[in-house]
Formats: C-alpha cells, sequence, structure tokens
C-alpha cells in the first residue's frame, strides 16, 4: 500500500514511469471495476473489460489537476471515468439509432413506445446521480466508492475522513433519494 502511494505521489508531480507503474499494480483492481461495469451496461456496450480499463486510463492520465493520495481514491477516480465512458457509449448509441443529428419521424405511435428502454434507464440512473452530487456530494462519493469502485463501508470512510455509521448513513440516504428520482 506504502509503495503505491509513493508512486501515485510521485507520478502527480509527474513521473510517467511511475503512472504506468501505477496501472501495472492496480491493473487486477482495474479489470474488475470494468467487469463490474461490462456487467451491469451488458449489451449496451460493446468494449469488453480491457478495452474499458485502457479508455479509463486514458481518461485518468489526460485528467488535470486530478490528485490521488493513496489507492482508494486512484480507484474511486478509476470507478468515476469508467462510469464516464460506458454513459458516453450509451449516448452515442443513442444518437446513431436515432440518425444523429437527422430528424425522427415516427408514423406510428405503438412503434415508438416499442424502442429499448435499456439506454434510457443508464441515463436516468446517471443523471440520477449527477443530481445528487448538485444536491449532496458527499452521498453521490459514497454511492460511486460502493457501487462503482466495489470499497467497502471502512475504506470509504477513511477515503473521506468520517466513520463507518456515517457511510451508512449516508448510503441509506442516496439509495433512498435515487430510488425516489428513477420512480419520479
Amino acid at each position: 500500500m506504502q509503495a503505491i502511494t509513493q508512486l501515485l505521489q510521485a507520478a502527480r508531480s509527474g513521473d510517467r514511469a511511475a503512472a504506468d507503474q501505477v496501472v501495472a499494480q492496480l491493473y487486477v483492481d482495474l479489470q474488475r471495476l470494468a467487469r463490474r461495469h461490462v456487467r451491469d451496461a451488458g449489451h449496451l456496450t460493446l468494449l469488453d473489460t480491457t478495452a474499458l480499463v485502457h479508455e479509463a486510463w486514458l481518461r485518468v492520465a489526460g485528467s488535470q489537476g486530478a490528485e490521488f493520495p493513496d489507492r482508494r481514491h486512484f480507484l474511486a477516480y478509476a470507478a468515476q471515468a469508467m462510469r464516464s465512458v460506458v454513459v458516453d457509449l450509451v449516448r452515442a448509441r443513442r444518437a446513431e439509432r436515432r440518425g444523429g443529428g437527422e430528424a425522427h419521424l415516427t408514423l406510428d405511435t405503438a412503434l415508438a413506445d416499442q424502442l429499448p428502454q435499456a439506454d434510457e434507464d443508464v441515463l436516468r440512473v446517471h443523471e440520477a446521480l449527477d443530481e445528487l452530487a448538485q444536491v449532496e456530494p458527499r452521498l453521490a462519493q459514497v454511492v460511486e466508492m460502493r457501487y462503482f469502485a466495489g470499497l467497502r463501508e471502512p475504506e470509504i470512510a477513511e477515503a473521506l475522513g468520517v466513520t463507518e455509521r456515517t457511510v451508512q448513513r449516508d448510503w441509506q440516504k442516496a439509495r433512498l433519494f435515487l430510488s425516489m428520482s428513477l420512480a419520479a
């Protein structure tokens, strides 16, 4: 753990070799995160876990000003990047499916109701999580760390500097908020 923290600090100061070593050492964790995203997205994305890890790494490596003081923070940020990759792919597929910039014209309204809604669900969850982040940023962080990064409550508590009980309460509040947002 200490070695990862030192490598993250070196990478933050511009050491490209240290950044590459971080990815190499955390590749198994990144694969686990990607497997979860690919499994949850199902047929919505054509990416496999390796491609998702690489796409997320490109976003993480290209981010300016992002700080990762330790492994947990890095994995939480990587989970956000993976979520972003999946959502961007869904949006692109929706645009293609609907004719890109072309106006969509349906003469039979029954056909419009039969269009697949799975893409809609992914975007609704993404939008609900963004809305939660605007209202209660820490609750959104708890969801991202727990659901997307797969961190346990003690790890989340340490990363956020709160107690485990606070993380548990935040998780309950976030689930309630998201379920009400998605039901609306």
